[in-house]
């Protein structure tokens, strides 16, 4: 071999290795930028996303949500979630291939290095959680939406606060009122119908917020009841700063309740069934009723006020 042959090969040899370490060096930068976590507790913070595209890897084709492990794969690659694979019955919606159970443990693995924002972001949350720690979160965000309190069907509606009373009022036509105290009147012809009975609810406008006054009538064990409770549109912390009062009577007899409204992020069945509010056995209605006992005639009165 030539001298310049050897002085050739080494200086491509050298080319190679330094094309090695470049190569070497870009890929480290471009996962320290792509995966590096901020220096954070569990308990989120402010900052910005982990990088889109390794957001957009991560979003499930079906169900267009983040997925968690385990994340699965067809034999072309494509991934989807866990709870959307046994929605497609095993076909890929991609390529339509036959699924498996082949796990892309790659991008669970990539999973787990990220932090990512809130999924209600778009609501105001501007925290980071790591990716595991984000489901969590999320479950008990103050910025999720709420769920209509509308308990007459099974409304699927959620939003903000003032979407949900745009909602009750033009879509269930409830009642709306100003004022921190009322005196409604309820009557039904039909008293003994006490299962499927129907329910009512009025909303009431009181220190700029908005309180849900529910009466209804269903068992409790054998015993026909009818019930009156006051919730809170908005969270339990704010709820707590508010008391309430009902009561009804007649005949010279009067009953009397005084609680905390609860936040309508429990829902309606769960108040109702913890039994938190003004309870009226039926036949104790229908004698505050009068008359021959065949008509409901009940009213309650209430009153809201701010606790200092």
């Amino acid at each position: 071999m030539s001298p310049d042959s050897s002085i050739c090969n080494e200086t491509i040899d050298s080319c190679l290795a330094y094309a090695d370490y470049d190569m070497a060096t870009l890929n480290m930068e471009l996962r320290g930028s792509l995966f590096r976590k901020p220096a954070t507790g569990l308990g989120g913070n402010l900052g910005t996303a982990s990088n889109n595209d390794v957001h957009d890897l991560l979003e499930c084709p079906v169900c267009v949500n983040l997925m968690y492990p385990p994340i699965y794969q067809c034999p072309n690659g494509h991934t989807l979630c866990s709870t959307c694979k046994a929605r497609v019955h095993n076909s890929c919606p991609t390529c339509r291939n036959e699924l498996g159970n082949i796990r892309c443990l790659a991008l669970e693995k990539v999973a787990e290095s990220l932090d990512l924002p809130c999924r209600y972001q778009w609501l105001g949350c501007n925290d980071i959680f790591p990716y595991y720690s984000k489901l969590k979160h999320e479950k008990n965000c103050k910025y999720r939406p709420y769920n209509c309190p509308y308990a007459g069907g099974e409304c699927s509606v959620t939003g903000d606060i003032s979407h949900l009373v745009a909602h009750l009022k033009e879509d269930h036509k409830v009642d709306m009122h100003d004022g921190c105290t009322f005196n409604h009147r309820y009557v039904k012809s039909n008293p003994h119908e006490v299962e499927n009975a129907t329910w009512m609810l009025t909303v009431f406008n009181c220190f700029g917020r908005q309180f849900c006054l529910h009466f209804e009538a269903f068992n409790i064990g054998m015993a026909p009841v009818y019930m009156a409770f006051l919730r809170f549109m908005g969270d339990e912390e704010e709820a707590r700063r508010f008391s309430y009062t009902l009561e009804v009577g007649g005949r010279g007899r009067k009953l009397t309740w005084q609680g905390i409204p609860r936040s309508i992020r429990d829902s309606h069945r769960k108040v109702r069934d913890s039994q938190d509010g003004l309870i009226i056995q039926r036949n104790l209605a229908l004698f505050f009723s009068g008359g021959d006992r065949q008509e409901l005639k009940l009213k309650v009165a209430g009153r809201i006020w701010r606790e200092q």
